[in-house]
């Protein structure tokens, strides 16, 4: 809807630009907001409806086929790389943050880290007669690794604008 309201007004400030680093506006105006020729939250739209989908089956106990799951991996996977290259462009391209996205960039790891954790599990990833990593250790840690990852991504936004941050202490 704020892209909406900027293409009709280009004089709109979106309601997510709060401050000079903290601005979807910024963001919006730049050709990584439209990577595919269209505003990138349409993928949002079009994606995550699958994934809810997917999270409501599973607790209804449906038993997905593997395909499914196969493909859900393959969308986490390029959902993943995405968000790790708008990530970079945003701080070191664009030099602003948009708060709508860093929400999507956090759900995005979540899914795909959950995603791959039960695929694993499920030896969806699994090709026949190779070997299986220890999926059990790694369940035992299914919080710290999106955590982890979340807490390195968080430290690169901190030090890409430190400078920034520390006029507000």
């Amino acid at each position: 809807m704020e892209k909406i309201a900027l293409l009709r007004d280009p004089g709109y400030t979106p309601s997510c630009s709060i401050n000079p680093i903290l601005s979807c506006g910024s963001v919006m105006n730049t050709h990584q907001a439209e990577v595919f020729g269209f505003p990138n939250p349409l993928l949002g739209v079009a994606m995550f409806p699958l994934v809810l989908a997917t999270g409501v089956a599973v607790l209804g106990g449906i038993r997905l086929p593997r395909w499914w799951w196969l493909g859900l991996q393959a969308g986490t996977v390029f959902g993943v790389g995405l968000v790790h290259w708008l990530f970079f462009q945003s701080l070191y391209r664009i030099g602003a943050l948009c708060p709508y996205c860093m929400v999507v960039w956090v759900v995005t790891i979540v899914v795909f880290s959950y995603t791959t954790l039960y695929n694993l599990d499920r030896e969806h990833l699994r090709v026949p007669g190779s070997w299986r990593p220890g999926v059990t250790a790694i369940a035992k840690l299914h919080t710290a690794i999106p955590v982890a990852w979340l807490l390195v991504l968080t430290l690169l936004v901190g030090e890409a604008f430190w400078t920034y941050w520390r006029t507000l202490l």
